[in-house]
């Protein structure tokens, strides 16, 4: 990187290398020396005296004679001129790269460009009124001092097609959408015939249709009203529109599923494997509509049993390319929201063909296993069943049976029960991991206010349920994968990959929780299992036990679905499928499609079809996961929004450049104290050490560390929570206050590494 002195002499050198015996020189001869000069030094700002001087035109004549020459550059837009009258080379005469924008919520923006290592950062006075996501030509004009490549947005090639979440804020004769998004840094204008219809406080959708060059803020339309802001409902559906998620069918699909048959023939009943008569049952939530997979049992005699693992054959009445197919496919995923189900097929499938209830004769796909009493495989079967439920239980049924009480089918839940923890206890001694972590729900009135706070717990009876459907799903996934043919390609499936975790984050983790006093060997293979597992059973019911199992999370990878078997790592499955919820998952409908064609002797499919649809899958997963994420911290943020000014305890749950985040100890409820707020002293994160740390007194405030916070402010538009640091708990339980500049023994486990500059929130 050249020095500031060394630019200044290469420009001197460059011009009077140019301009040596051009004084005479011709016009073309002097606008020749000049774009080099400008090319050769992209983001300087030149003086029309200097111009002049450098390309051998100091007198009168060449003066004038520049001027005339910068005249024309910037009329082509080769050159513009700058606010301070000097000229710089216009960015669109630069090299050009074409990107994606990720916006910021300050109006700046990075430019992501495929094959280019680093994002290109535009500041918000270059961004050429992008938006977030708009496919854009970038030029790089300059390098920060990190080495990091600068631009300037020089064309929007083409707008995002998407909408935004706002609420509408009126005066008398306009109005403008303030967007929830912290990636939309301008507020969207409504023209005065659409804002007639507006309120103010709605929530609404809205889309940008143009943004003038004079204008500051784009042009917009409405599409949906949702209701008034702090409504329930307005919020949810906001959320959803916000990850662009649907939260209605469309009409015509409802109509399509309206008319699928609900008549099971004899014809279809001969096709298949008839297991009406076998004990059926089966095990889901209190609140569950849709059952889309039971259990079957019989005892086969000399300590053996049958047991069937039935799943709702959703591709019989789902036809493919049909209207609801294409609508299945599109939203690929059914989104659970803190109070509501946003299903993936319409409720006429869901909750009613398609649902294994109780008395109904059903079609299935199923795999059905021998299995001897120490829960060995002795053979199994895959096909299309059809069967009868013998009896709905909720998992607080079955777990009342496991524990002792009297009920229906008690024999075979207890031996179901007994297989199943003999798989459990397979996997796990062949390296499955097990991450359990207690679930937050919230009991809601009828409006959706959140009274209280309570924890999923996961029993025996969830574990019954969650072993026999593991063993479909990977039993499914090695009947297609283990099979080759004699190039020795298996043929095109959906898999669900799990890969392995990353050495360098296995290494920070192993560091990190040697502050609590547990040693982790961070190698490679079924020890890192073994060890994660044996660490999670220290850490069971400690003050520790949320922060280390998060912190263990992260380091994993992250699953996905995928063509190529990757095997799961978390799960120690060298297959491993998506199968038993074809309801609520794409996927599985299509491994169910795919299962057919192959059981019926047909050829490998499409892989590059295949895998698009995975690619779609795996995104819309991500995204319904976002969306369920923000309807909790919005109910969170509702929930505290009656506790401004209360003190809690908690432990610091993330660190980052500006703030540390705190979870509270009875609630898991997160908010964040920002780093400028933190002591009378200025804070620095230590990424390594997930710390912050003072400057002065090098005070720490480690990933971890048990605090107690008050509640500052609760803002429900940004479903954010803000917390004042009261102070935190050295290794003995006492309190040391945040203003106290206390020495750094109570998280004094670490040394100072590196300055990090914060950034603002």
């Amino acid at each position: 990187m050249m020095s500031k002195k060394d630019k200044t002499r290469g420009a001197k050198g460059a011009t009077k290398a140019g301009a040596k015996g051009s004084t005479r020189g011709t016009h073309r001869d002097r606008a020749a020396i000049i774009m080099q000069l400008f090319r050769a030094f992209p983001s300087r700002k030149f003086a029309l005296k200097t111009l002049a001087a450098q390309s051998g035109g100091a007198d009168r004549e060449g003066r004038y004679q520049t001027k005339e020459i910068i005249r024309q550059m910037v009329e082509q837009g080769v050159v513009e001129q700058t606010a301070s009258s000097t000229f710089r080379l216009a960015a669109k005469a630069l090299p050009s790269l074409t990107g994606t924008v990720q916006m910021l919520a300050s109006g700046s923006a990075y430019v992501v460009v495929e094959g280019v290592d680093k994002d290109i950062f535009v500041d918000k006075r270059n961004t050429a009124r992008a938006l977030d996501g708009d496919t854009v030509k970038v030029a790089i004009t300059r390098r920060r001092s990190s080495g990091d490549p600068e631009g300037q947005i020089v064309e929007v090639v083409a707008r995002a097609e998407r909408n935004y979440v706002g609420t509408v804020e009126k005066t008398r004769t306009h109005a403008f959408v303030r967007i929830t998004s912290k990636n939309m840094p301008v507020d969207i204008f409504i023209d005065t015939a659409e804002a007639k219809r507006l309120h103010d406080g709605d929530r609404v959708v809205v889309t940008v249709d143009h943004w003038l060059p004079e204008s500051k803020c784009p042009t917009g339309r409405i599409i949906d009203i949702l209701g008034q802001e702090g409504d329930n409902n307005a919020e949810m559906h906001a959320i959803l529109a916000e990850f662009n998620l649907p939260y209605t069918f469309p009409e015509e699909v409802n109509e399509a599923a309206n008319r699928i048959s609900d008549k099971i023939t004899s014809a279809e009943v001969e096709r298949r494997r008839d297991m009406r008569s076998v004990t059926t049952f089966t095990i889901d939530p209190a609140d569950a509509k849709d059952f889309d997979d039971a259990l079957s049992f019989r005892t086969l005699g000399e300590g053996r049993y049958e047991v069937g693992v039935h799943i709702a054959d959703v591709t019989h009445y789902v036809t493919e390319d049909s209207l609801v197919e294409q609508e299945a496919r599109e939203r690929a995923t059914s989104v659970y929201l803190v109070d509501r189900t946003i299903p993936m097929l319409p409720e006429r499938l869901s909750n009613g063909l398609c649902s294994l209830r109780p008395n109904e004769e059903k079609l299935c796909f199923s795999v059905v296993f021998e299995m001897d009493s120490e829960a060995n495989i002795v053979r199994h079967w895959i096909g299309r069943t059809v069967i009868c439920s013998n009896r709905r239980f909720t998992y607080e049924e079955a777990q009342e049976i496991i524990e002792g009480a009297e009920g229906n089918y008690k024999a075979e839940i207890l031996t179901l029960n007994s297989l199943a923890r003999k798989l459990r206890s397979e996997r796990f001694a062949a390296g499955s991991i097990a991450f359990e972590r207690e679930e937050a729900k919230f009991r809601l009135d009828a409006q959706g206010k959140p009274l209280g706070v309570y924890f999923k717990v996961q029993k025996e009876a969830n574990q019954l349920i969650e072993e026999f459907m593991l063993l479909a799903n990977r039993t499914v996934a090695a009947f297609v994968g283990e099979k080759k043919n004699k190039k020795g390609e298996a043929k095109t499936f959906v898999y669900r990959v799990h890969e392995k975790p990353d050495p360098e984050k296995l290494d920070r983790f192993a560091n990190f929780i040697l502050k609590f006093g547990y040693y982790f060997d961070a190698r490679r293979g079924k020890a890192v299992a073994q060890q994660l597992n044996s660490l999670m059973s220290q850490i069971k019911g400690k003050s520790e036990e949320n922060v280390v199992s998060i912190l263990a999370v992260r380091t994993m990878q992250k699953a996905y679905y995928s063509t190529e078997n990757l095997g799961h790592y978390g799960l120690a499955f060298p297959f491993y499928s998506h199968f038993t919820s074809p309801i609520r998952r794409y996927p599985d409908m299509m491994v169910h499609r795919l299962l057919a064609h192959y059981l019926e002797g047909g050829n490998s499919v499409d892989k590059e079809a295949i895998d698009e649809l995975c690619e779609h899958s795996s995104d819309m997963e991500v995204r319904a996961a976002e969306a369920e994420r923000a309807s909790v911290k919005y109910k969170m943020v509702e929930f505290m929004t009656e506790r401004i000014g209360e003190e809690f305890e908690g432990s610091i749950s993330g660190v980052t450049d500006w703030g540390i985040f705190v979870e509270l100890e009875d609630t898991h409820i997160e908010g964040m104290v920002s780093l400028r707020d933190l002591g009378q002293e200025f804070f620095y994160f230590d990424e390594e050490e997930y710390a912050a740390i003072g400057s002065r007194t090098g005070r720490k405030f480690v990933l971890g560390d048990r605090v107690r916070i008050k509640v500052k402010s609760a803002d429900l538009r940004l479903k954010q929570l803000d917390f004042d640091m009261v102070g935190s708990y050295d290794t003995k339980g006492v309190l040391w206050p945040v203003e106290n500049a206390t020495p750094s023994e109570p998280q004094g486990l670490y040394s100072k590494r590196g300055f990090r500059t914060r950034a603002r929130r």
